[in-house]
């Protein structure tokens, strides 16, 4: 295939979009940050599990519970598990925009016939990627929301409120998307 030969200002534009690339190094730099939350979150949940009291504080701390028992129990184990699952889907998230955003804004990866290529990678384009991110953040949101219900007796409820009137925003928010790409595509296949 031969080059393609473009004016100067056009490619200096077309250039402009190796700026993303510090901006996705970042967003690895706080994928790190998460595995590293991820970890100690889980090791002060095994040593509660093994009767370390310090450990219990700062699970029962971090969740903002209310443990008058002063032991581990159902209850705070859920929490700390929801919390890592939320951290799970924020990295899932992380690496849909780093990715995704990469193949799509940035420059082609060339992964086709890669044994670990995503299946969503094989169809990404900006559009996907919307109608996947506000998927992903109504997940997380479903989790946060779970979480404050799972300690409503901790919280007040204007934040009860709160938090269902934000997650149905989200929820309406997705739908809309959804529909405006729907609309905007009508002719295209649908392949996710």
């Amino acid at each position: 295939m031969a080059p393609v030969h473009m004016r100067p200002l056009p490619r200096l534009i077309f250039l402009t979009r190796w700026l993303q690339v510090p901006l996705y190094l970042g967003l690895i730099l706080a994928q790190c940050v998460y595995v590293f939350h991820f970890w100690v979150e889980l090791t002060h949940l095994i040593e509660a599990a093994f009767g370390n009291q310090k450990a219990l504080e700062v699970l029962v701390a971090s969740a903002g519970y209310s443990n008058p028992s002063g032991e581990l129990n159902e209850t705070l184990i859920m929490l700390v598990v929801l919390g890592l699952i939320d951290v799970v889907m924020i990295s899932n998230l992380l690496i849909m925009v780093i990715v995704g955003g990469y193949e799509t804004f940035v420059s082609r990866m060339n992964l086709q016939g890669h044994p670990d290529q995503p299946e969503w990678l094989s169809h990404v384009n900006a559009s996907v990627l919307k109608v996947k991110l506000a998927t992903a953040i109504i997940g997380i949101s479903s989790i946060h929301l779970l979480k404050t219900f799972i300690n409503a007796a901790n919280y007040d409820n204007k934040v009860l409120v709160a938090q269902t009137v934000i997650h149905i925003t989200f929820l309406l928010s997705a739908l809309a998307i959804a529909s405006t790409d729907r609309l905007m595509g009508p002719n295209r296949k649908s392949e996710h």
